[in-house]
């Protein structure tokens, strides 16, 4: 009995520790706090709050980079108060994530208005000289962020402007309640909820073998090349929607593809990037660009897209004839370096 007993205390003994490490514990807590609105208002008394006003994030130069700073929920409830607002209006704020001590962050919109508020939209230029900060387009600053900022701001712009675009009931036409944490609305007529939700979207890099096809739209900055890019249609597998795009932008039919990785964007309304590497069947190379879809498309050699690769800062360095890729943050960045280093990646048959 006794050697029972010590077998199943180490047993649980293990398992706790199993269920204790960090990601485990940090994914739980965060789970706890969009499940239960009480822990998530406890969670404010000790957590960080980044302020955004109409969706563009409060920011602080920093030498090369830009910084988002964080307030403590006394600082913000001075803020307000100090403005003459009511602090209920720190409610409109939705938990983006938590630290490995569980310190919960929080983003707020001072510029939106809930449909529950009482309070008007907070002025932009007083509260900058407040706040020793400037409210920034984030599609301008987010290749200046550090990875953490650019993924924490990238996320708390997506539910914000989700929230801003779901305040009625699509059945009743009713207001819709958000929960403590923003990771659902409700409505209270008839109980429907509705939550955050992306697009799928296939961003694919296409391949000869030994070249690959770059292309860019009107409305890309000057200069600028990516992979090819679209929506994924309803009903469609990725496999799919991978093989329709590159047919409907390029003219070409893909004959294998591979999986790369996938990529929370933020803009326009919050997509999921999926990335794949295609290689288009021998002898059928030939580019018929849609132009209502592109501006330009091209083959690429491995040493054109090497040195785009090397070239430093392409928004002042351009020149006549050059080009340049997106920034490493993007994930189209990683797909075409990925292709750099290893060309003949696309190896699995579509």
């Amino acid at each position: 009995m006794s050697l029972y007993c010590g077998i199943a205390c180490r047993r649980k003994s293990f398992w706790s520790y199993r269920l204790l490490s960090t990601y485990v514990t940090k994914s739980r807590y965060l789970f706890e706090l969009k499940e239960d609105d009480d822990a998530c208002k406890k969670a404010q008394q000790t957590g960080a709050f980044y302020l955004f006003h109409s969706l563009a994030p409060l920011l602080q130069k920093s030498e090369h980079q830009y910084q988002a700073p964080q307030h403590s929920l006394l600082e913000l409830e001075r803020l307000l108060a100090k403005f003459g607002q009511d602090t209920q209006r720190i409610e409109d704020s939705v938990l983006i994530g938590c630290s490995e001590q569980h310190e919960a962050w929080f983003a707020l919109d001072l510029g939106l208005n809930s449909s529950s508020s009482i309070n008007a939209s907070l002025q932009k230029p007083e509260m900058e000289t407040e706040l020793k900060g400037s409210f920034m387009e984030l599609r301008k600053a987010l290749f200046q962020l550090n990875t953490k900022d650019a993924s924490l701001l990238s996320t708390a712009q997506a539910l914000l402007r989700w929230h801003d675009g779901h305040q009625f009931c699509s059945r009743s036409g009713q207001p819709t309640k958000k929960n403590m944490a923003g990771s659902k609305r409700v409505c209270p007529s008839n109980k429907i909820i509705y939550y955050p939700q992306m697009a799928p979207v296939v961003i694919t890099l296409v391949s000869d073998g030994t070249r690959c096809l770059l292309a860019r739209q009107s409305s890309f900055p000057k200069g600028m090349y990516s992979a090819l890019a679209g929506f994924c249609d309803i009903g469609e597998s990725l496999e799919e929607a991978v093989r329709r795009e590159v047919a409907e932008e390029v003219g070409l039919e893909v004959e294998r593809l591979q999986y790369s990785a996938s990529q929370h964007w933020p803009f326009p309304n919050s997509s999921l990037m999926i990335a794949c590497h295609a290689t288009v069947k021998s002898g059928q190379t030939e580019i018929q660009v849609n132009l209502r879809e592109l501006e330009a498309a091209g083959w690429f050699s491995h040493d054109e897209v090497a040195t785009a690769l090397r070239r430093n800062n392409p928004y002042t360095q351009q020149q006549n004839g050059t080009f340049w890729l997106p920034p490493k943050l993007a994930i189209a960045h990683q797909l075409i370096k990925e292709w750099v280093e290893k060309p003949n990646c696309s190896t699995l048959p579509a």
